[in-house]
């Protein structure tokens, strides 16, 4: 039998965040070009003639050139084994990325040298926090005119509140990149462009006084950092209080390999993961996963139903019969995959840090734990607070059976929240989300997936609470509120004003008006 604890060592599983274009995807598809996963990488953005995304896998993901669903990616790098989570760029889908960090032991922040911090930036930092992941920074595009790095450096500390500690450093201002002084030992390593960026760039020690003037300023800015004691430091970094920070461009494959490297030499490997009573499962005890995505139909030809699950302890093998622990169930898993974006290969064992696809496991759910014999479960992830609200009815009556399947699947997937009335049932349920593109992702998969088409119509409905079956009497005889229920059994209230619920809570400080956990 393979040692768990040394097979553990070596796995990282990480996950990549960024404002939408600020290059999550291309730095995605070099990181697989630099891991040997591609032999060529190609355009991120669809165009005519040209592929999309190895990570976009779904249809409208490549039409419109940006990432919607997680995807996930394993490539092996330096003798590591690495499970990359590629995440949803856009903020709509900051709930699928919450999910995803919820597997991750850490994650690579993309910022735009031109931007800095951007708005789903910082929300997806304040995720990462939250969930005490450790965060890498790469300030992508500097082969493009840009800010100064002293001054994205300075507002990264002042508008996320975590000390960034330069790995590597520019030479040359953002668009005229010459190389990166890697501070750890003060070499220079100057770059040279490859074709189109499908394939790596040739790098080359050479001594930085060739730079001149470039080189001059890179020297006194360096000469700062030490000076402030900004080094790398791996206890803070895994404390979550300072972070390695890394200059590139993952368009033209510059700086790229120093931060790859470093995803082999600090990032953290697995670690044993607390279970719902506060203890820790040990990473050599039995085998145990929990889910964190389900997704259906990523292949046409199949269209099955995926659950990833990401090991937490023990030794997976293909065949096992675990226990479901919601239902207290044996669950087989005679068809396990590895994904690569919409390609799979069964997977015969796994260790603490991989993700296993589950083929058709169709009473698994976000959240679900399986375990081996000792028994334990893991804590669920929590549901996002839904700011979109719109009520869906079939366009053709006849195909009402796939409507309904399809409206159950993407509940299950949490592609939308699917809130029922209980006296209408599924003829015109009310879909809740955190964004309206989500609205758009979940009609096109109706359509091309389900042969289903839908119509939306827009609601008045502004905020959600949880509530309880005894207030939600009284608040269905309340104007200007609606009480809905999901699938799991939760109770929401819909207001139309949030104004009307401060005076609500106010004046009825009796009723259930709960927030929701990730409001």
């Amino acid at each position: 039998m393979a040692d768990v604890l040394g097979e553990a060592a070596r796995r990282r599983t990480f996950a990549i965040i960024s404002h939408p274009d600020a290059g999550k995807t291309t730095l995605t598809e070099k990181f697989l070009l630099y891991g040997g996963a591609l032999q060529e990488a190609g355009a991120v953005k669809a165009r005519r003639g040209r592929r999309a995304a190895t990570s976009d896998w779904m249809l409208l993901e490549q039409e419109r050139g940006i990432s919607i669903t997680s995807a996930v990616l394993r490539f092996d790098y330096r003798g590591t084994s690495m499970n990359l989570l590629d995440t949803p760029g856009h903020r709509d889908f900051s709930e699928d990325t919450y999910r995803v960090l919820a597997a991750a032991d850490a994650a690579v922040m993309v910022l735009d040298a031109a931007k800095g911090i951007e708005p789903q930036t910082r929300k997806l930092f304040e995720v990462c926090r939250d969930r005490g992941v450790p965060l890498l920074s790469f300030l992508n595009k500097w082969d493009r005119p840009g800010r100064g790095p002293l001054e994205l450096v300075d507002e990264i500390e002042e508008q996320l509140g975590i000390r960034p500690t330069p790995v590597t450093w520019p030479v040359g201002i953002a668009g005229d990149f010459r190389g990166v002084v890697d501070r750890r030992d003060g070499s220079f390593v100057r770059f040279g462009r490859s074709a189109r960026g499908t394939t790596e760039a040739t790098e080359e020690v050479v001594d930085p006084a060739g730079e001149g003037a470039a080189w001059e300023a890179a020297a006194e800015e360096l000469a700062l950092l030490d000076a402030v004691g900004a080094d790398l430091d791996e206890k803070s970094f895994l404390a979550g209080e300072s972070s390695p920070m890394f200059v590139g461009s993952a368009l033209t494959n510059f700086g790229l390999r120093k931060l790859l490297d470093a995803m082999v030499d600090i990032a953290p490997a697995p670690q044993p993961r607390v279970d719902v009573d506060g203890n820790l499962r040990p990473l050599d005890a039995p085998f145990s996963a929990f889910v964190f995505k389900v997704q259906a139909n990523m292949d046409p030809s199949h269209r099955d139903r995926l659950a990833f699950v990401r090991v937490c302890s023990g030794r997976f093998e293909r065949g096992m019969t675990a226990i479901h622990a919601r239902s207290g169930k044996p669950f087989a898993t005679k068809y396990a995959s590895t994904v690569f974006g919409a390609d799979r290969e069964t997977v015969d064992e796994a260790f603490p840090g991989d993700v296993v696809g589950l083929v058709n496991a169709t009473d698994l759910l976000i959240g679900d734990t399986l375990y081996e014999a000792d028994p334990v479960r893991f804590p669920t992830i929590p549901s996002f607070a839904p700011e979109e609200f719109v009520v869906a009815r079939p366009l053709d009556t006849g195909r009402f059976k796939q409507f309904r399947k399809g409206l159950a699947q993407l509940d299950e997937e949490g592609v939308v929240q699917v809130l029922r009335d209980p006296d209408l049932g599924d003829t015109a349920p009310v879909l809740a989300a955190v964004g309206r593109m989500q609205f758009e992702v979940f009609s096109h998969r109706l359509a091309h997936e389900f042969g289903a088409p839908v119509e939306l119509s827009s609601t008045s409905y502004k905020v959600a609470r949880r509530t309880d079956a005894a207030s939600a009497a009284e608040l269905s005889r309340t104007s200007g509120v609606r009480v809905l229920s999901r699938v799991d059994g939760t109770i929401l209230a819909l207001f139309e004003s949030p104004f009307w619920l401060d005076r609500l809570q106010a004046e009825r400080p009796e009723l259930t008006l709960e927030r929701i956990v990730a409001d």
